[in-house]
């Protein structure tokens, strides 16, 4: 089976932290000829694996990924470099005749991908200091209020600790006069890709709180304190370098700092981990673009299958 490029229709799996993207893609893998393009902010980064629940080395040998170790960690990976690569890897994945299949959670990249990039602002160095020490003075949590009174969707979209995209946020209004939400509303003059979104959202909340705390525990027992440890013992990262700010990593940063006992740093992690996942299902319930799938595997692999087969040869 080929995949038919004539159509240049990608299909993404999308869903909430912990709803098993990865272990659908792998099993899809085991039955067409996919090639898996990562869509997650933090498996881009190297030496973050456990935390960021990165397929083994051997999976993606035997199963071909990409965007996946591409960027040291104290650098800053954006939606429009996200773009550029992804729009690499389907061109080559096209011409081998294979399926492509993005794979992951952060639905800003999907956005980016399918919907083009708004015609943003460059930094102003001024406004981001300013915006710095008042998030120092009043607290980021303060901010993200300010920002909700000003753009409410993008502030559902933001975590309020999240200081980098708040600051991004604010700063865009303060240079437009508009919000990034309107700005993305507006049509992008870049080229946009057909994209087949088919996302897992769960009815039961009950049963992904319960998925992510167990992750979360795995994670631990296979070395997630001692990656940490590692990459701080680099000496070039902080707490406020962007890929530190990943849900778990920066809990984890803490308590290695002493800033908190193991019990405070868990509860802490887990529940900044069911924000994230209440966050992406608010943003998958109100995109009419993206079909729903129940969380139950055998249903959601039922329909992802459909949908490769409609673009397949």
């Amino acid at each position: 089976m080929s995949y038919d490029s004539t159509n240049k229709v990608c299909i993404c799996i999308t869903g909430p932290t912990a709803c098993g993207k990865t272990e659908l893609a792998l099993h899809l893998a085991k039955e067409f000829p996919v090639e898996i393009i990562s869509m997650d902010s933090a498996m881009v980064y190297k030496g973050m694996n456990i935390g960021t629940a990165k397929p083994s080395s051997k999976l993606r040998k035997n199963f071909p990924h990409h965007l996946i170790d591409i960027v040291e960690p104290n650098n800053t990976y954006s939606a429009g470099r996200f773009v550029e690569d992804a729009r690499e890897c389907l061109s080559s994945i096209y011409k081998r005749k294979r399926i492509p299949l993005i794979v992951g959670g952060t639905l800003l990249y999907l956005r980016a991908l399918r919907d083009g990039l708004a015609a943003l602002p460059g930094r102003n160095l001024k406004i981001r200091e300013k915006l710095d020490q008042e998030g120092e003075t009043v607290g980021w949590q303060e901010l993200h209020n300010r920002l909700l009174a000003i753009d409410p969707d993008s502030a559902l979209r933001i975590s309020p600790t999240d200081r980098q995209r708040i600051q991004r946020a604010l700063e865009v209004y303060e240079l437009t006069g508009q919000t990034l939400t309107s700005l993305h509303q507006m049509k992008s003059s870049q080229q946009k890709t057909p994209i087949s979104t088919l996302a897992i959202v769960p009815d039961d909340r009950i049963e992904l709180a319960s998925r992510i705390e167990q992750r979360f525990d795995s994670m631990v027992v296979n070395g997630f304190i001692e990656e940490v440890e590692k990459l701080m013992a680099r000496g070039d990262l902080s707490p406020t370098t962007t890929s530190m700010r990943a849900v778990g990593y920066r809990q984890i940063w803490a308590f290695l700092e002493g800033a908190c006992d193991w019990k405070e740093t868990r509860d802490k992690a887990i529940a900044s981990t069911r924000q994230l996942a209440k966050r992406q299902m608010t943003w998958l319930r109100s995109d009419p673009k993206i079909k729903k799938l129940p969380l139950q595997f055998d249903s959601a692999m039922k329909g992802i299958r459909k949908e490769i087969v409609k673009f397949s040869t």
